[in-house]
């Protein structure tokens, strides 16, 4: 008998790259895989239902959970994770120093009111800051590049917070230079900065020590993405939802064991200059399971976030990780 379809989509990040090409079989389907230069063309597609089981951005799948009849559950796998201090801009003659400084200013930020890296940070700056989003004026669009409203997805804005979107030709990265903007909150680095023109800098310049304390203090390695299963689908078939992360967690840890194996030749495989002096830094710091997959190992980072996104309005109610991911893998 011919085994199930499965459409799976998702971005093609080298530790899921063995899934996408058909390297990593997800056992007991028959696998029809979609890959996007976009990852936010992933999401609306899975929003829209072309597919069964796909990465789904955090905040995407929250607001997904309070329309009517959520449609995903979630798997504890997590392809995009990143620290997010970087991701904070400032114009270079702004006068903005440190995160107090935002008090009172206008603050673009990148696609939605509260997009993945956004959440993050409006919540670190909060707790340990002590500036709140409310003090600020926020302005949404595209950094390097117009983009329209993300009208497919809900977005809601808690009263109090005074959000735009920037008008039609506008970007981000412009507003900043010209000082239209005061600071920018974006998972996408302005050219500018890419450039080295000055015009724009990073609102922590040694962005990497502090993500480096920042982790070493709380334990939290940033995730920005989930993999995302249709409740439908996830009833239909009992056995996908691991069979999905038995091969999601084959196809990363495969990728993991090689840059372990690889330390020994000083990842001469790579064209990356001392990168193994970077790697065995990291290895310290984070362990050599860097990059976990599972609910226990990443339950303080999922259930933190998720208190941001319902302290910044997002979130109807404050959920748990245990309310989220699939009842089969809360033990993983």
């Amino acid at each position: 008998m011919r085994a199930p379809a499965l459409r799976i989509g998702g971005y093609r990040y080298e530790h899921a790259a063995d899934v996408f090409d058909g390297t990593q079989p997800i056992e007991g389907f028959e696998v029809a895989a979609t890959t996007a230069g976009l990852v936010s063309d992933i999401f609306r597609g899975m929003v829209a239902g072309e597919f069964d089981v796909a990465e789904l951005g955090l905040t995407y799948f929250l607001r997904m959970w309070d329309t009517t009849e959520s449609p995903f559950l979630a798997l504890p796998i997590f392809p995009n994770r990143n620290f997010r201090h970087s991701s904070l801009f400032v114009n270079a003659d702004s006068g903005i120093t440190r995160p107090q400084d935002l008090a009172g200013k206008t603050v673009g930020e990148f696609a939605l009111w509260g997009h993945d890296p956004g959440v993050w940070m409006k919540g670190v700056l909060a707790q340990e800051y002590g500036v709140r989003p409310e003090q600020m004026r926020w302005v949404i669009g595209g950094t390097d590049h117009p983009i329209p409203s993300f009208d497919w997805v809900p977005q809601p804005v808690p009263d109090g917070v005074s959000v735009r979107h920037a008008g039609a030709g506008e970007t981000l990265a412009a507003m900043l230079e010209s000082g239209e903007i005061d600071a920018l909150l974006s998972v996408d680095v302005p050219q500018s900065v890419l450039d080295g023109s000055g015009r724009i800098r990073r609102l922590f310049p040694d962005c990497a020590s502090v993500e480096r304390e920042y982790f070493a203090r709380t334990g939290i390695f940033p995730m920005m993405h989930v993999v995302a299963i249709r409740k439908d689908f996830h009833q239909a078939h009992p056995g996908a939802a691991k069979a999905v992360y038995d091969a999601f967690l084959a196809a990363k840890d495969r990728t993991r064991k090689t840059y372990l194996d690889q330390a020994a030749k000083q990842h001469m495989g790579l064209i990356t200059p001392w990168f193994s002096d970077l790697f065995e830094r990291n290895r310290r710091l984070l362990s050599d399971d860097w990059w976990p997959y599972g609910v226990e190992k990443n339950r303080l980072a999922v259930d933190t976030f998720l208190r941001y996104h319902h302290e910044q309005g997002l979130s109807r109610t404050q959920l748990t990780s245990d309310d989220i991911f699939v009842p089969e893998l809360l033990g993983s």
